[in-house]
């Protein structure tokens, strides 16, 4: 296993947990969703990276 395949599967790994971490979030807070936000942007943005990786860094 490559470097770039270890990076994605930590992305991988690391997205899942703030998909996870957000849904429970989504549905745990009140009315200010804004920590729901961040969490769900940041896993966002590790999946676009491992995006990258996959389909630019081959």
């Amino acid at each position: 296993m490559d470097s770039i395949e270890k990076t994605r599967t930590i992305l991988n790994a690391l997205f899942l947990i703030g998909a996870v971490a957000s849904f429970i979030l989504y549905f745990s807070l009140g009315d200010d969703k804004t920590l729901f936000f961040y969490v769900c942007g940041a896993s966002l943005f590790l999946k676009m990276m491992e995006f990258v990786f996959r389909f630019l860094l081959r």
